[in-house]
């Protein structure tokens, strides 16, 4: 630990000498952690900005009516599962409670994480010997929660060893001014540090009793080369996507990002835009042409090289600024203030924000419809809620099994397991068969269940085929 003297020192020279105030009055104790606090904040950030230019046609390509390139994608991203190479890791979504554990009223009731987990066990399941490790991140206060979720969920019957749970970080909050704030006498003000923190997060140990092992040294002792990240609130995600794997392999990108056309020009959400000869992500425009149209869905790839790399250039990152209502102190009386209106700003960093620094930049787009309902709102908004979740993840299933050649009754809802079908694979048998009541189907087995036999208007009889899942 350095002497509090040179602590002190660097902070007067950054203006934060504030932080002290208190200092004389801290018991040992109190001294001891807020000195190993202020040893892990950087104390002088940097901020570099720069002109941004929309994504070039050729940067691009697309699964979208282009079967043939899809097919062999997926070829090449199997091929690189089958080996061991390929690994998932879920980002967390900027939320109090772990929105993983989120039941979006599906007739199974399954949560966000129980989906994931069981697109990770259909591609696992040609050959027993394929492990997809998985890796969840989470903040601080959603830790402990999100282990308990997995552990009461028997970890969805994947095999413990392979999900591991990971923290990201921390970083300090200000004052509209600049100014460190403190959360207590003895405590910093502190914020997760965005979805960006999972490059530092990767480097952290797993466990304080065992520093030696973190995500990097986890993934170089499983040999995976490969990693696709997501968010989880997205219920159509695909985990370890096969095609856009080997989209990426066959690229030879060290990092790649899914995009999807924007629907309008006001859509609040970043695209992929070039920024000079870099690639970045930018904040959506404000005009009425669809000049920047590449949308970020946060979901991304990259070569574990690639991730052991970001710490070398982890400094050049941008901070991102949210104004908040910050609880923190009176520095003169050291009495607690809870603003009612933004009293500070917090710090994030974005998982986009390595975009710039790729050697091998690759982007892939996909049909919204079938990649991407994000959950941000509350019930009941009508927008990216649980309501368009459920609404667009049972429009895909009747999509998978009408592509099939089943037929839905209308109003009718079938929801099938991604144990049953990861993007519509596997739905053979139910070539002319009709579905006429509303279930969900577990199993492959289930989709077994044939017809009834009933007279026709003839006088004949005809095959009648009935739900094929009721539960």
């Amino acid at each position: 630990m350095a002497a509090i003297d040179t602590i002190r020192k660097r902070y007067q020279a950054a203006g934060q000498d504030h932080l002290f105030a208190f200092f004389p009055k801290l018991s040992d104790e109190e001294r001891s952690a807020f000195i190993r606090q202020l040893e892990s904040i950087d104390s002088d950030p940097k901020y570099v900005a720069d002109t941004i230019e929309p994504l070039p046609v050729d940067a691009c390509e697309s699964v979208v009516n282009n079967p043939s390139n899809e097919s062999k994608w997926r070829q090449a991203g199997l091929e690189a599962i089958a080996r061991g190479e390929v690994g998932g890791q879920g980002t967390r979504l900027g939320s109090s409670a772990p929105k993983g554990c989120y039941d979006i009223g599906l007739p199974s009731h399954k949560s966000l994480f129980q989906y994931q987990a069981e697109r990770i066990a259909r591609l696992q399941t040609p050959k027993g010997s394929v492990v997809i490790p998985w890796y969840v991140m989470t903040s601080g206060p959603t830790r402990r929660e999100t282990e308990t979720f997995f552990a009461n969920h028997n970890h969805f019957g994947l095999n413990p060893k392979n999900v591991i749970i990971f923290e990201q970080g921390t970083l300090p909050c200000l004052t509209m001014d600049g100014k460190i704030m403190l959360e207590t006498t003895s405590r910093v003000a502190v914020a997760p540090d965005g979805n960006g923190g999972l490059y530092a997060a990767t480097r952290s140990p797993l466990s304080p009793s065992d520093r030696s092992r973190s995500v990097l040294t986890d993934l170089s002792s499983r040999g995976v080369l490969y990693v696709h990240a997501y968010c989880v609130d997205n219920c159509l995600v695909k985990v370890a996507d096969p095609v856009f794997l080997g989209y990426c392999i066959t690229k030879q990108a060290d990092c790649a990002a899914k995009v999807v056309p924007k629907t309008s020009p006001s859509e609040s959400v970043g695209v992929v835009a070039r920024r000079g000869d870099k690639f970045s992500r930018a904040a959506q425009p404000n005009t009425g042409e669809l000049m920047f149209n590449a949308a970020n869905i946060a979901n991304h790839f990259y070569t574990t090289a690639f991730l052991r790399s970001v710490e070398s250039f982890e400094s050049e990152l941008a901070f991102h600024i949210a104004r908040k209502k910050i609880p923190t102190i009176d520095l003169e009386t050291g009495a607690v203030i809870k603003p009612s209106k933004p009293n500070g700003m917090k710090l994030e960093l974005f998982v986009f924000d390595v975009f710039p620094f790729t050697k091998r930049f690759a982007v892939l787009e996909v049909a919204r419809n079938e990649e991407f309902s994000p959950l941000k709102n509350a019930p009941g908004t009508g927008s990216d809620d649980p309501d368009t979740s459920r609404r667009d993840l049972l429009a895909q299933h009747r999509r998978f099994l009408e592509q099939a050649g089943a037929s839905v009754r209308d109003g009718v809802e079938i929801e099938l397991s991604p144990l049953v079908t990861y993007a519509g694979e596997g739905l053979d048998s139910v070539k002319g068969r009709t579905f006429t009541k509303s279930g969900h189907v577990e199993n492959v087995e289930e989709l077994g269940r044939f017809t009834k036999i009933e007279f026709s208007d003839d006088g004949g009889i005809q095959d009648m085929p009935q739900d094929l899942s009721l539960h």
